[in-house]
């Protein structure tokens, strides 16, 4: 029946005349309008930048329901986001924006490929301060550290936009945290992309922010998000680790037999 739903559901965008605009590893792009776009989330999990791929069933509309509900929660502490709207399922109706092919990191504890860099410190040791990393989007180079200094020199944005794009992330970070700690849960870090608007120079918010994009545990040290795949777990291993992370922000699945 969920398959149904989800074939449903493209039919439909083709019907509605939407056109494909883009389709990366996770999501499908639509047009609505000039404005408007549809961001549909597969049921799909990859690995190796995108050269495996396995069929996830349940994920697009687990992480549609996250991302939402995290989007509406920073866009209620006065956070502009790209996010308009969402029905249930696993589109998300967003606005049109000029995105910026630069990923911000925001790491709050020790993890993954900043001990690689810095073996000094110990897995899932507390940093002082929150550290955010800017880096390249570009899969074939593996998405790259880069400085500050060479995004500029890119011409991607100015300096005084490198320190707007640090500002926001880190008011993300600290509604995060206030959130995810409110149900037990430690976010340990997270990546999010910015776009601009079409009309405009302000730099907005963009994509998704679920078990994809952060990482977090619960009180077991259990993650809750895709490094349960990157270690070696399967994918239904993984479904069930996106579905403790619905349930523990209070989100109601019943569809999927999921916090029921």
């Amino acid at each position: 029946m969920l398959i149904n739903h989800y074939i449903k559901k493209i039919k439909e965008c083709y019907m509605m005349g939407w056109e494909l605009m883009y389709e990366g590893k996770t999501k499908r792009v639509y047009v609505i309008n000039d404005d408007n776009l549809a961001m549909e989330f597969k049921d799909v999990v990859t690995a190796l930048d995108g050269v495996k791929k396995f069929h996830a069933p349940k994920k697009g509309v687990l992480n549609a329901a996250v991302s939402a509900h995290l989007f509406k929660l920073l866009e209620s502490k006065g956070v502009k986001t790209h996010f308009i709207s969402y029905d249930g399922g696993n589109i998300h109706i967003v606005r049109r924006l000029r995105i910026i092919p630069v990923e911000v990191i925001v790491r709050n504890y020790a993890y993954g490929s900043l001990i690689k860099r810095l073996p000094l410190f110990k897995e899932f040791e507390k940093l002082n301060r929150p550290i955010v990393e800017f880096h390249y989007k570009d899969d074939k180079l593996h998405d790259p550290l880069i400085l500050p200094e060479d995004i500029v020199n890119l011409g991607l944005v100015s300096e005084k936009e490198v320190d707007e794009l640090r500002s926001i992330s880190l008011k993300v970070n600290d509604i995060l945290l206030e959130e995810l700690s409110s149900r037990g849960l430690k976010l340990i870090d997270f990546k999010v992309e910015f776009g601009r608007e079409l009309d405009g120079e302000a730099l907005i918010l963009a994509d998704e922010i679920s078990g994809d994009s952060i990482r977090v545990v619960d009180e077991g040290g259990n993650h809750l998000d895709k490094e349960v795949f990157r270690r070696g777990g399967s994918v239904e291993a993984l479904i069930s680790a996106y579905s403790s992370l619905a349930c523990r922000l209070g989100l109601t699945l019943r569809d999927l037999n999921v916090c029921s």
